[in-house]
């Protein structure tokens, strides 16, 4: 069914509880952002992917909303958000509540079901709205919108950094698994000669007798095809999920070090292998992330993830693309640096200029050497809102989570801006008439 309203619309009131706006200071930036945002923009927007007369009525729009911006602008895991809500009232009075919470607002798996509800398009909605209340408060001008700064990272997935014999003796042991719960007797599972073989490699590895872990490696190598074609045999026609299981495990008995593209976690097998040229890591295991932010003031107007390792040249036009349609104003010059070398990659009627060009008009020229601001920006989303390892499932939790990191650094920007330091009560916070989430009404 559809969302419930909000607990401060509801008309009663608490008999013997103090309502929190009594006793919270109306200028810390929670209060403030509790009231500036739009929040009936969202249950419109959101509210078309719930059925209207089918199933419990849903959790408030508000208060899934307010928790995703809490989550990647302190950087908590779902679970962790959901226990903190309980001890902050200033939280709770963000999300929605008049009277103090003494019990869980929902369990933290709604969080994971109202993300996949919510879609790629949804955190798209989420990213607008910030901007937008920037553009209400007077730190992000319109002209500002048509200057941005691209550049490209690699957000890891949460994997094991992978091996052979931990990908070999890994495939086998699911095998095993998958075939014990579908009551399929195997001539031999291989469990403690598989996990003494790998234990071998790691250590032979470690003392630089290759040729030795090469042998092991071999061993588990035979033993997964042992065991796969066991189990191809008893069970000729598989379900679903261990016919998936069983193509894994032969590509990755057929892989070799030339074959493309590779698998490196059975879990995840869309990720890629990405090198950077970072001296302290040279290889990192996720997808390529574009990010676009504004030349001045630095404010995230669009963020989206590759799979299959482009160059970065090729992610330039989706990248500006979609942060064109986040704002609704169209992009005139990019600074981007030398890796999008390439001008058949570019997009049409957009000016593009490498870092290091020279004789170009002083203003152009300006914000051509303000092109490494993109480089904090990028930091400030890896280490404080969830972009340097990536914990949801899936090319869509790739998206999802790219997203969500800009959604959290424009937030806790603002969260700056209104620290309580100053007063800034003296804001109105007033709404705007629009009919979509963008900047289509800003005068450009």
């Amino acid at each position: 069914m559809k969302p419930q309203n909000p607990e401060n619309t509801l008309p009663q009131r608490e008999l013997f509880k103090t309502r929190l706006e009594d006793f919270l200071s109306p200028s810390h930036p929670l209060v403030q952002l509790a009231h500036g945002l739009d929040w009936e923009y969202f249950n419109r927007e959101f509210g078309a992917s719930f059925v209207a007369e089918r199933g419990r009525p849903g959790l408030s729009t508000r208060l899934m909303a307010a928790l995703s911006y809490l989550k990647h602008s302190y950087n908590l895991s779902d679970e962790a958000i959901v226990e903190e809500f309980l001890e902050n009232p200033y939280w709770q009075y963000f999300c929605g509540f008049s009277h103090f919470q003494h019990e869980f607002p929902c369990d933290a798996s709604s969080l994971t079901r109202w993300r996949k509800r919510l879609g790629d398009k949804g955190c798209q909605k989420l990213l607008s709205e910030t901007l937008r209340l920037a553009h209400e408060i007077k730190l992000l001008k319109a002209q500002h919108l048509t200057e941005v700064i691209a550049d490209t990272t690699v957000q890891e997935k949460n994997i094991t950094h992978p091996t052979d014999a931990k990908l070999l003796n890994r495939a086998r042991e699911k095998l095993v698994k998958a075939a014990k719960q579908r009551g399929i007797v195997l001539r031999q599972s291989y469990q403690r000669v598989g996990k003494f073989l790998a234990f071998k490699q790691s250590r032979y590895a470690h003392a630089r007798q290759y040729k030795r872990a090469q042998r092991a490696i071999r061993k588990l190598r035979t033993l997964l095809g042992r065991v796969m074609r066991d189990v191809s045999r008893k069970c000729p026609q598989p379900d679903p999920e261990l016919k998936n299981l069983l193509v894994l495990s032969k590509r990755l008995y057929f892989q070799k070090k030339e074959t493309s593209p590779k698998i490196y976690s059975l879990h995840e097998p869309h990720v890629d292998c990405i090198s950077k040229g970072k001296a302290h890591k040279p290889f990192e295991f996720g997808c390529k992330t574009s990010i676009v932010t504004t030349a001045k003031s630095n404010w995230v107007l669009g963020v989206k993830s590759f799979h299959g390792n482009p160059y970065d040249g090729h992610t330039l036009k989706a990248a500006i693309r979609g942060a064109e349609k986040t704002t609704g104003v169209t992009i005139r010059n990019i600074f981007v640096d030398k890796g999008y070398r390439g001008s058949q990659h570019w997009p049409k009627k957009k000016l593009v200029l490498l870092s290091g060009r020279s004789r170009l008009k002083p203003l152009l020229q300006k914000l051509l050497k303000r092109r490494s601001a993109i480089e904090p920006v990028i930091g400030h989303m890896k280490d404080d809102h969830r972009l340097r390892r990536n914990y949801l499932k899936g090319k869509e939790g790739d998206h999802l989570n790219a997203i969500l990191a800009g959604v959290g650094f424009n937030f806790r920007k603002l969260f700056s801006f209104l620290m309580p330091i100053f007063d800034f009560s003296f804001f109105f916070f007033g709404r705007l008439n629009r009919t979509s989430g963008n900047f289509a009404y800003l005068p450009v």
